[in-house]
């Protein structure tokens, strides 16, 4: 079966799907940051809940096909991988900024929240790998199920969060970081297809992905879990990489960082999807030390950044800020250990 379709051909719906997210996710940030205007959301909920959500539709699309046709696990480390990788991405993104980190222009607390709520997430991902998972009713996992109520509840109180700030930010960054570019107005039947067409993009772009990475793997041998943390994970994050720098171009920086924490809950809660479209036992019960390390990779990534944004430190090398630094050699050593376990 896998036979009938050339390495070439696979490769070629590889690339195009992945062109087909890329340019859709360019387009994003302007419809995001106008609905933002619109109805009074604040940058960091838009960005998590929007942005997010539907940049995270390449990954739906990955875990249901990819679980569908019988590789779960490619399907779980395309989660757990782009968790990480949207780390990583917000790091490259801060060289766009210039002469001040990223981390040091965001100044609202909801995005140090919803990354802090992030790590929780990931921390009971891997403590359900060690502890092992039983199905509920034989249809999920119940560590899966705890995971999509917990991603639920975490994107509640980021909400709450955003409409009812505990702190403010005293030294505010200069204005030239702090203006923000008119984008021209959409009225709302424009707003409205414009996101529904551009989601649609995403998610068969997504599920093109899923598939053509899979029977990649299959022809080339490359193993299912270094498939789906490496190649299709940094493939499916093509939505964020594109929606975050036109976000920051445009001076919306809190957009920018709500949407790559808030697409790593969406990302989170997907688990109980594969659980219930894969056949056999639940996912986090075939999870090994691969996984784990891959989710405990993401968490330290996170922390770092949540870290730079308590900090609020101005110094910049390479036009990237010290966490940014940190992030790329930690991930970095990261991968190196995880093809070691593979």
């Amino acid at each position: 079966m896998l036979e009938v379709f050339p390495l070439s051909l696979l490769i070629i719906a590889f690339l195009l799907g992945a062109s087909a997210v890329w340019w859709a996710g360019t387009r994003l940030p302007r419809y995001v940051v106008s609905l933002s205007d619109k109805t009074g959301l604040g940058q960091g909920i838009a960005g998590m809940l929007v942005l997010g959500g539907i940049t995270s539709l390449p990954e739906l699309a990955t875990a249901t096909t990819a679980a569908a046709i019988g590789s779960p696990l490619i399907a779980l480390n395309d989660v757990l991988g782009s968790a990480g990788f949207n780390i990583l991405l917000l790091a490259a993104a801060d060289m766009l900024l210039g002469p001040k980190p990223l981390t040091s222009v965001v100044a609202k607390p909801v995005t140090v929240i919803q990354g802090v709520l992030g790590m929780m997430l990931l921390a009971l991902v891997i403590a359900a790998i060690t502890a092992g998972d039983q199905a509920v009713f034989g249809i999920a996992g119940l560590w899966s199920v705890l995971l999509a109520v917990a991603a639920l509840a975490a994107i509640r109180i980021a909400d709450r969060s955003e409409r009812r700030p505990m702190w403010l930010v005293i030294s505010q960054p200069d204005l030239p970081f702090a203006e923000e570019e008119d984008l021209g107005e959409l009225d709302w039947r424009q707003l409205l297809v414009g996101l529904t067409v551009l989601a649609a993009i995403i998610l068969v772009g997504g599920a093109t992905l899923a598939v053509s990475a899979t029977l990649i793997a299959a022809n080339t041998g490359i193993g299912g879990s270094l498939m789906g943390f490496l190649f299709v994970a940094a493939a499916t994050s093509l939505p964020e990489l594109s929606a975050i720098t036109g976000a920051i171009r445009h001076h919306r920086y809190e957009l920018a960082v709500g949407e790559i924490f808030g697409s790593n809950l969406f990302n989170l809660a997907l688990i109980v999807v594969i659980d219930i479209v894969a056949s056999g036992p639940p996912i986090l019960e075939l999870a090994g030390p691969f996984e784990a390390t891959a989710a405990l990779l993401a968490l330290v990534l996170s922390g770092i950044f949540v870290l730079g944004l308590v900090e609020r430190r101005d110094r910049t090398i390479f036009r990237m800020g010290e966490d940014s630094i940190a992030v790329l050699v930690i991930y970095a050593a990261g991968l190196s250990l995880l093809l070691t376990i593979n």
